[in-house]
This record gives structure tokens, sequence and C-alpha cells, in this order.
């Protein structure tokens, strides 16, 4: 069964399309786990009791846990959301040439563990770079298309000889790489409008939209444009994981993971205003 085919179903299961990224950041964790074995993952695994009722997809991403243990916590957590019929899609930037590339792509495999259902990659080297992600046709591989943060614009929107951005001309090759229909798009939540000029691009392809919640993107605009066939995913990492810093503060390490719950709750009704 293919990754959106699988997401598809999750996505009626728990009438969502609400992706929480879990980027446990060691120096926000609360006591309660921050001395505990594997605390990102004892941490990741409250965050998940606590909003997994409202999740299409969890995203881990990857700068957080490339450390021994950190990839143990990533192991266990991968785990632990399959346990509760999650999906798990790897934020981890991926592409290099040749056996590198095979060797990145063996996070989607399962002789090491639990294995993500999906990655991002970073289209940048060519598609030789992506196709060991690509041919497994069973995992997403959802492509940088047009990231927002500020910086991207150094790059993304340079105009080519064609007359059309960058960017654009990403969008085109990821539709073209599509064979096995395994292709998805990160496009960012900030600008809207941008959103909406690349979904007119790419009808068919769904959009993995963060920016959404912290970073105070566009819900209206992710939903709208960001879903094809009704799937796709829109992110919020510390703007749910993080919520209850508060109670942590006060020492309230049960409304911590509730505030995370109900966060992961009402972001994920407010997204379901615009479906």
């Amino acid at each position: 069964m293919q990754f959106f085919d699988r997401l598809a179903d999750r996505i009626d299961a728990v009438d969502s399309v609400l992706s929480v990224g879990l980027d446990p950041d060691p120096d926000r964790l609360p006591d309660a786990v921050a001395d505990a074995d594997l605390p990102r993952f004892q941490f990741n695994r409250r965050i998940i009791d606590a909003t997994h009722d409202h999740t299409a997809c969890y995203k881990p991403n990857a700068a957080f846990y490339e450390d021994p243990d950190g990839w143990r916590a990533l192991r266990e957590t991968i785990a632990y959301a399959h346990g509760k019929d999650v999906p798990v899609l790897l934020d981890a930037k991926r592409a290099d040439i040749g056996n590198t590339a095979r060797q990145y792509a063996r996070i989607l495999d399962d002789d090491h563990g639990p294995a993500a259902d999906a990655i991002t990659v970073n289209p940048f080297l060519g598609r030789d770079s992506l196709e060991p992600f690509l041919q497994r046709e069973d995992k997403g591989v959802f492509v940088l298309g047009r990231t927002s943060n500020p910086g991207g614009a150094d790059l993304q929107n340079l105009e080519l000889a064609s007359g059309e951005p960058l960017y654009e001309r990403v969008v085109h090759l990821a539709d073209l790489w599509n064979d096995n229909g395994n292709v998805g798009l990160v496009v960012g939540a900030t600008a809207p409008e941008e959103l909406e000029s690349i979904r007119e691009l790419v009808p068919e392809i769904p959009f993995l939209v963060p920016g959404v919640g912290a970073q105070g993107g566009d819900a209206e605009a992710a939903v709208e444009h960001g879903l094809a066939d009704g799937v796709g995913l829109v992110n919020s990492s510390r703007g749910i994981i993080f919520a209850g810093e508060g109670a942590a503060d006060r020492g309230d390490e049960t409304a911590f993971f509730d505030a995370a719950g109900q966060a992961a709750k009402q972001l994920s009704a407010r997204l379901n205003q615009y479906r």
C-alpha cells in the first residue's frame, strides 16, 4: 500500500490533516522527562499519547536526533507512533550522490529498526540524487518546493532563462519525478499567494505545508491549496509540543502534556473549517 493511500486512510480515520512536528529540543524538555532514560523518546511518547487522536502524521526533524541516543530515541518514537496507527514523515531534507544517497535512503527500510513512512528531500542535486528515495514505491518523498524562510528567496526566486522562478521549475520537476505516485511537495504557509499558484501548476500532488503555528502561516490557504483530493498535511511543531511550557515552569507536568493535546485538537478543528 502506498504512503498516500495510507495517509488518506489515516486522515479519514481521525478527520484531521494535522501533522505534528516532534522536535524535542533538549533545552525545553520538562523535568518529568529530562532526567529519564532516552528523554527525547519519553517526551515524544507523552506528546503522542496526548495528540494522536487529532493527528494524521508525525514529523520528527532529524536534526534533533543525530547522535547515538538520538537515533535510538527516533527508532522508539517511530515504533510508538506506528503502535497508534499514525504514519511518520522524517524531516531530513536528504539528497546526495551515488552510494551516499543510497545510505541515506536506508532510513526508509526496516532492517535497522522501525522505518519512516516518508521523508523530505532536497532537489538541488537533481533526480539521480533522489532516485534511491523515489524508487521506494510505498514510501512518500516530499521534495522541497518553496520554503518559507526569508533566505529561501536567495535562490528559489531567481528567474531562469524561461522566465519562470527557480521554485516553479522545481515544482515541475517534482511532477515529472512522480512516476510511482509517491511524490509530495513541501510548500511553506507564510506566502498564501504562492501556495495558490503552485497548486495550479501541480493539481494532483499532495503538499506538506509547514509554518502554521509558531511561524504564523495562513491556515486557510494551507488547507485550501495544500490538499490534493483531500490528501495533504499541515504541520505545526513548537506551537503544539511546547504549548504547555508555562505549566512546566510551575512544575505541573500533567498540564504540560494536556496543553499539547488541546493545542492539537484546536488546530485540527481550525483546519477542518476550511476542508
